[in-house]
Formats: C-alpha cells, sequence, structure tokens
C-alpha cells in the first residue's frame, strides 16, 4: 500500500514513519523545501525523534519526503496533518487545511481516501474539507473517494508515547468511508475505535484538551489561593493523588502551551455560537490559564522586593523557552509572554534552553528572533539577579542553579528536594 502524509511537524513525521514501520510505502509531503531535503538526506528537526529512524524507512525504500503534490496520483490514503492555529481575534484559522486541500484535489483520484489529523471543530471534515475537494475535484465524497477523520494523540517528548500503542479514534463520512478508513489504521495502530461520525471524532479530540484546560486551570486557582493561606499546591496534589479512586492529578504552572490545549477549546468556543451556546466553563478556564504569566511576573517582582530589588533594571534569567520538558518545540510557549511583560517592566531579560539554542521565528513574538541561549556555565548564570523556571528540561542541573544563583522563582516545583537558603526559592 502506498500512502501520503502531508505536514511533516511533531504529528505527520512520527505517523508517517510508523506507516513505513508497518510495510506501507510512503509519501511525505510538505510545503518547507528545507524540511524535505533534510528528512531525504536521514536528518531529524524534531530533537526528541532519533535521525537513525528516518535513516532505517530510507534505506528500506518506505520512506520519501517531497514538495510535489502530483505525487498524489500514486496514492491510495492521503492523511492531512497541517496546523490549524487562532487568529488574532481568537477564531479558528483553517487555511492551512483548506489550502491543503485545494492543493490535493488536483490530484484525486477515485477511491482514494483523505484522512484529516488536524483538531478542529465538528463539521470541518464533512462541510469545509469536503467543499473544496469535491470542487477542485469534481468528484464526490462519499461516492467517487472516502473521507474521514481522525485525531492526533501525539506526547512530543514522552519516551513511552509510540505512535502504535495509542488507541485511534476513527470517524468516516459515511459507512463505507468508515471501514476504508478503519482499515487503513489497524495496518500500523494496534487499537482502532470506530465512532459514527467525523463530527463525533472531531468532538472527541475537543473533549480531551478541554478536560486538561479545564482542570489545569482550577490547580492554577487553587495555586494562588492556597499560597495566600501559606499552603504549598504541590504538596497538596501529592497527598491528594494517594487516593485510589476519584480523583486524578494535574499540575499548575506558568501557563499554557504548544499546539493543543491552549488552542483548541477556542474552536468549539467559536463553533458554539453558531447554535446560540455560551460555553462559559471553558471560557472561564481559558482566562484563568491565559492570567498565568501576570501572576509569575508579580511573583518575580514580589521576590525582587523581599531584597530590596526593583524589576525595573534587574537582570533575570527564564530557565526553558519550549513549552514542555524535553522537546524543542516553542509554539504559544507562556515563556514568550513572561519575557515580554518582563521586558516591558524594564528587566533586562535572557534565557538558557539546551533545546533551543537559537529563538526561532515566531507569529506573535518575532521581537526575540535570534536571540541565543546563554551557555550553561557558572560564570554566565551567576550575573543574574534572579532565575525563573519555566520549563523543566530533564538537562537542567537544580543543584548548580541553587549554587549559582540568588534567588530563584520556580513555576514547576523544579526545586523540590534541593536544599535552598532562606529567601533563595519562591514558587509561582
Amino acid at each position: 500500500m502506498k500512502i501520503c502524509v502531508i505536514g511533516l511537524g511533531y504529528v505527520g513525521l512520527p505517523l508517517a514513519l510508523q506507516f513505513a514501520r508497518s510495510g506501507a510505502t510512503v509519501l511525505g509531503l510538505d510545503v518547507d523545501p528545507e524540511k524535505t531535503a533534510s528528512l531525504n538526506r536521514g536528518e531529524s528537526y524534531i530533537a526528541h525523534l532519533a535521525a537513525d529512524a528516518i535513516r532505517e524507512q530510507l534505506a528500506a525504500g518506505r520512506f520519501t519526503a517531497s514538495t510535489d503534490f502530483s505525487l498524489l496520483r500514486s496514492v491510495e490514503a492521503i492523511l492531512l496533518c497541517v496546523p490549524t492555529p487562532l487568529t488574532r481575534q481568537r477564531e479558528p484559522d483553517l487555511s492551512f487545511v483548506l489550502n491543503t486541500g485545494r492543493a490535493l484535489a488536483p490530484h484525486l483520484r477515485r477511491g482514494t481516501l483523505v484522512v484529516l489529523e488536524s483538531t478542529t471543530f465538528p463539521g470541518t471534515t464533512d462541510e469545509d474539507l469536503r467543499r473544496v475537494l469535491e470542487e477542485g475535484s469534481g468528484l464526490k465524497a462519499g461516492a467517487d473517494f472516502h473521507l474521514a477523520y481522525s485525531p492526533e494523540r501525539e506526547d512530543p517528548g514522552n519516551p513511552q508515547s509510540r505512535v502504535a500503542d495509542i488507541p485511534k479514534v476513527v470517524g468516516g463520512f459515511t459507512p463505507a468511508c468508515l471501514e476504508k478508513a478503519l482499515a487503513l489504521y489497524r495496518r500500523a495502530v494496534k487499537t482502532v475505535v470506530p465512532v459514527s461520525s467525523c463530527r463525533v471524532a472531531e468532538a472527541t479530540k475537543l473533549l480531551e484538551n478541554i478536560f486538561r484546560s479545564v482542570n489545569i486551570a482550577l490547580v492554577n486557582e487553587l495555586k494562588i489561593v492556597y499560597a495566600r493561606m501559606g499552603i504549598d499546591i504541590w504538596e497538596v496534589i501529592a497527598a491528594a493523588k494517594t487516593k485510589p479512586f476519584g480523583f486524578m492529578p494535574f499540575y499548575p504552572g506558568p501557563g499554557l502551551g504548544g499546539h493543543c490545549i491552549p488552542i483548541d477549546p477556542f474552536y468549539l468556543t467559536w463553533k458554539a455560537r453558531e447554535f446560540g451556546v455560551a460555553t462559559r466553563f471553558i471560557e472561564l478556564a481559558g482566562e484563568v490559564n491565559t492570567a498565568m504569566p501576570e501572576y509569575v511576573v508579580a511573583r518575580v517582582a514580589e521576590a525582587l522586593n523581599a531584597r530590596a530589588k526593583a524589576l525595573k533594571g534587574s537582570r533575570l534569567l527564564v530557565l526553558g523557552l519550549a513549552y514542555k520538558p524535553d522537546v524543542d518545540d516553542t509554539r504559544e510557549s507562556p515563556a514568550f509572554r513572561i519575557m515580554d511583560l518582563l521586558k516591558e517592566r524594564g528587566a533586562e531579560v535572557a534565557y538558557h534552553d539546551p533545546l533551543v539554542p537559537v529563538i526561532p521565528a515566531t507569529r506573535e513574538h518575532l521581537a526575540w528572533k535570534g536571540q541565543p541561549s546563554i551557555p550553561w556555565e557558572a560564570s554566565a548564570v551567576s550575573r543574574f539577579d534572579a532565575a525563573v523556571i519555566v520549563t523543566r528540561h530533564a538537562a537542567l542541573n537544580v543543584r548548580e542553579l541553587q549554587q549559582w544563583i540568588p534567588l530563584i522563582v520556580d513555576t514547576r516545583n523544579a526545586m523540590a528536594g534541593v536544599p535552598c537558603a532562606p529567601g533563595q526559592l519562591w514558587k509561582a
């Protein structure tokens, strides 16, 4: 079987390699020629994805990368793994999905299966994507080609997370479309979960991410309440999770990051307005989580004030730019907002992240583009007045940090168990 995965990022590339390992011949398409050239050389541009995994499939002839959409004429299935960001007005941006649909439509053959994996609101697959595919190809979904939706469940940086082991939810436009999609995914994934429609599958993904967003907001709010009472939220969670039923631990932080949790709930919020429904719970969670960088900066100012220092003019080091531990993905990272706020208040701001040696271009934080990570050396780190731990990479040597810097604001409980001097450690 020959398939195509369009979009070779944190979702598409691992998926393409898993299908290749399962015996399919995989064409990887991406609009970025640098990415495809890198892959064809056997190089990985994703920190947690080993280059050996790419070279193995290249050598076996089961994987190749290209920017040429005309090659789609030779495949039996097309999987779309493209971004679904928000606009500046916090509304869904389907441009990547729809433009990809328009680009592939002229090359769509009868009998081909098209599956969308990008997270989106219910109705995207069977309305928006179907429309551009049918208009561009002259074919009809469910009659001339198959259409389905199967949400990605990638967990970057988790060594225990393997594409083959994560159950795959699949919904089809018609029963025949569903059967075609189930047969495809059963080649590469151990457990496939059929649902009654594309919309149910789309709603499933949103529920998963909204569940996390709401519960993280809850512990973020409790963090602030308990801190005022002199209670450590981390100790409370550790005690609560000893209960073997009725409780699932979630952890506070400096704000949400990544391409899912900060964005996906607003897809449902936007779509719900079409039906006259207000999603107050989701929006409240978004407000709480979005306010966390402000809380962190307030704690930094409070910690400095306790040492008779002003935030303005202080030299501050942000530790961890990636949105989660042990990945190089900076999308929607709260570190950017924290750095912006600190700089706006007159601080001198630098960062250290071993996985992000130079800040890449981002849509909302272009002012930081090109700034390098400072070296992890005593002479470099000790010149700062305070450090703010935003991301707890495994490579972060917290004991050296404790020795090198006089004031630490910890948003991740990274310093737990490390003896600090009185007033040296502040939690945020």
